[in-house]
């Protein structure tokens, strides 16, 4: 280490990189830094703007510092719900783990839905041979998409995530999750159902 802070090496990177733009090889920067490292550094600055999501007492999704409302039908908002409940992730095939929770939330999201309707829809979601899971969660990741640039909806989608795990010996495997990524801290839930 040469004794300088982390604050003093980053200002002396931002005049390197000011140099390096100013003499125009943008080629060589990237070269420097890397792409994987770049799409880190797009991924933290989509975070640095990402809004606050309300949930309101009844049950509307508002993005509080765009000013916007998130419009999902109640069976979409009531999978959210279960995601958001669960930042640890969800396997899709183990869904039906979730039936009580998942009713619950349809049923607060869905206060005029014949009860019977509710549970038909509820069975589809968690029946690991049907696809309305992955229907659902395709349209809610549009609505975000529409709503917002990529790599902020990224964490607003419910999307796949891969947990790795080592037993113990040299065998590794990975738990494929379903998650949202947003962190908790920007929930705003003023429900009392999640």
């Amino acid at each position: 280490m040469t004794g300088k802070s982390i604050e003093e090496v980053a200002v002396e990177i931002s005049l390197l990189v000011r140099e390096i733009v100013g003499a125009g090889r943008k080629d060589l920067l990237l070269k420097a830094i890397g792409s994987s490292l770049l799409e880190e550094l797009r991924i933290e600055a989509a975070r640095a703007k990402l809004s606050r999501l309300l949930i309101t007492k009844d049950n509307r999704f508002i993005l509080v510092d765009y000013n916007k409302e998130v419009e999902l039908q109640p069976v979409h908002k009531a999978v959210y719900m279960l995601f958001l409940a669960h930042p640890e992730g969800i396997r899709f095939k183990q869904l039906g783990d979730y039936r009580e929770e998942l009713t619950r939330y349809y049923m607060a999201t869905a206060k005029m839905m014949d009860k019977e309707k509710i549970m038909e829809g509820v069975g589809m979601l968690v029946n690991p041979l049907n696809n309305s899971i992955n229907e659902k969660c395709s349209r809610i990741k549009k609505t975000f998409m529409d709503l917002m640039d990529e790599y902020s909806a990224n964490y607003y989608i419910i999307c796949g995530h891969a947990q790795k795990h080592v037993a113990g010996t040299s065998k590794v495997w990975y738990e494929r999750l379903k998650v949202i990524t947003l962190p908790r801290e920007l929930v705003i839930n003023e429900t009392n159902i999640i």
